[in-house]
């Protein structure tokens, strides 16, 4: 009985120390969805944290509650974020203040050079603040807003869903930097 009792307690004292980074995204043709990865391959290099990477078709609201930390990324919809993204992020919890706090970051997806990726991560950042989320950028000046690829056009042109390993390392980057974060804001709550 006594050792039932020590492996449920020592188990909630390891939740407890769990940072949980959540990372959706939308993509049609692979490219948001190889960022996403790469956003994922940075937050699990942060020891203690857990991470779901899911598509907007998977995620749920139990995922964005669960999560203290949240990544969004949309390819470019005429200098936009996706409307499946933005149906995403319209269901979101409001009562209450739930996402309060939680780290927020954005990345986003185009297919030419200044064809919109900076207004679709401003777009989801400024959403997150609505929710009173503590938003981030990149971990570089040159990626102030978050993370985000050209897929379409000159050196960077793709094939196959390939991204640039230029893009792909900012990605990884801003999962660290959102994983070491929510970590911070997390152990600060308790105390």
């Amino acid at each position: 009985m006594l050792t039932i009792l020590f492996v449920c307690l020592s188990g909630s004292a390891i939740s407890q120390d769990t940072t949980r980074v959540l990372i959706v995204y939308y993509s049609v043709d692979g490219h948001t969805r190889s960022m996403g990865e790469a956003v994922a391959r940075g937050a699990r290099g942060v020891s203690g944290t857990q991470v779901k990477l899911a598509s907007i078709s998977e995620a749920t609201q139990a995922d964005v509650l669960w999560a203290d930390g949240i990544v969004v990324g949309s390819p470019v919809y005429n200098a936009a974020v996706a409307p499946e993204v933005q149906k995403f992020i319209n269901s979101w919890p409001f009562e209450g203040d739930p996402l309060h706090n939680k780290v927020g970051a954005a990345f986003a997806t185009g297919g030419g050079i200044s064809a919109g990726e900076e207004v679709v991560q401003l777009n989801i950042l400024h959403s997150m603040l609505i929710f009173g989320m503590v938003v981030v950028g990149g971990a570089e000046w040159s990626s102030s807003f978050g993370a985000s690829a050209v897929t379409g056009e000159g050196p960077f042109l793709s094939k196959g869903g390939m991204v640039d390993s230029l893009f792909l390392r900012k990605g990884e980057l801003l999962g660290k930097r959102i994983a070491e974060l929510a970590r911070k804001l997390k152990s600060n709550r308790g105390k």
